[in-house]
């Protein structure tokens, strides 16, 4: 099965994770195919904006076999290898649309060549079952820097409509070329934008910073109202203002 990787990426609020779920639902409803949904940013709350219960995260796992051999936590005659993938196995959370693996917290002292090189094996197995992979990225974008997730065909930067904002944004797109993450795409969705429309001083800022323009999505109450009463935002109705500047932002990119 031929999978195409989407990443979202953009600095801490300025509304990537409700765009990136969004983006998740839309797949999901296509029935293109099956949906792997990676959480790589451990300051979101991509399982929220989905309404996801999380109990176990591939971070926490990462420390427990990190630590494995010390407390004696592997069973007798096992290897810390099969140990390893027996518990990475566990974080797979399976819903009824969409399977999702939160990455969780980043790593703490100590040696974690094996068990990172254990973790990017695992990825690399879910990855292969799937058509389509959605990571939410931290601004640093650790994860994909690090290898441990796949390369990207499509990388969204996500900005709000303010000029600082696209200023926050470009400092990322330089950071994707500094580290020769290589995506096959590069576009950059501007959100929250009042009307659907952008500012003349944003748009100069974009064009300062040559920034690829996928298209706008117009601030939305309703998202708004969502998130106060604790509903996941992902899943406001179809026919929206922003599910529908979405959709054409998704046909844009032929997905």
């Amino acid at each position: 099965m031929a999978n195409k990787t989407i990443a979202v990426v953009g600095k801490g609020g300025v509304g990537k994770t409700t765009t990136c779920g969004m983006i998740i639902d839309y797949l999901t409803k296509k029935k293109d195919g099956p949906v792997l949904v990676v959480d790589a940013d451990a300051n979101s709350n991509l399982n929220e904006v989905l309404g996801v219960d999380v109990d176990v995260t591939l971070g926490s796992i990462r420390e427990e076999i990190a630590h494995s051999e010390i407390d004696g936590k592997i069973p007798f005659g096992m290897s810390k290898a099969d140990y390893a993938e027996l518990k990475f196995a566990d974080a797979l959370i399976e819903e009824d649309d969409f399977d999702m693996i939160v990455m969780g917290r980043t790593q703490g002292q100590g040696c974690y060549c094996f068990v990172n090189g254990m973790l990017k094996t695992q990825i690399d197995k879910y990855v292969g079952n799937y058509k389509y992979t959605v990571i939410d990225n931290e601004a640093g974008l650790e994860h994909i820097s690090r290898g441990t997730l796949p390369h990207v065909d499509v990388m969204l930067l996500i900005s709000d409509s303010s000029r600082r904002g696209i200023q926050a944004v470009a400092r990322i797109n330089e950071m994707i070329k500094e580290l020769k993450l290589n995506p096959t795409e590069v576009h950059l969705i501007v959100n929250r934008a009042p009307d659907g429309k952008l500012n003349e001083g944003v748009l100069e800022e974009i064009e300062k910073h040559d920034l690829p323009l996928l298209g706008v999505l117009p601030h939305d109450n309703l998202v708004y109202e969502y998130d106060c009463e604790g509903k996941p935002t992902a899943f406001v109705p179809e026919d929206t203002p922003i599910k529908k500047a979405l959709l054409e932002l998704m046909r844009k990119l032929d997905l």
